[in-house]
């Protein structure tokens, strides 16, 4: 599993309001129903106003490299632009094995 954890940082409510123009346009929806999408969720930082957390779980790099390629991306960056938003990225995999599953409560 990948997981990209993105930081969208801008002024004035941009943030939110970015995070509401992914939800109501239906791009969302779209990506979390892509073949290989775990997870894709928002996180508000409690301490600041000005910045939105997204969490973004992949199968494998093949589902996420798909996902790049497809033309929902373009309104994605289309909108980051509208909102002026500027971005810090990072990148995980999991490397979890079956020696870690007996300290983890499912």
């Amino acid at each position: 599993m990948l997981t990209v954890l993105i930081r969208y940082k801008g002024k004035n409510g941009a943030a939110g309001k970015f995070v509401s123009e992914m939800i109501s346009s239906g791009l969302v929806e779209q990506i979390r129903k892509e073949e290989g999408n775990l997870r894709y969720e928002y996180f508000f930082p409690e301490t600041e106003d000005e910045s939105v957390l997204l969490v973004d779980s992949w199968a494998n790099q093949e589902a996420l490299d798909r996902h790049h390629k497809l033309p929902l991306m373009e309104r994605i960056k289309e909108l980051r632009e509208k909102c002026d938003l500027h971005m810090e990225v990072e990148k995980y995999q999991s490397l979890l094995n079956e020696g870690d599953e007996k300290y983890i409560r499912r």
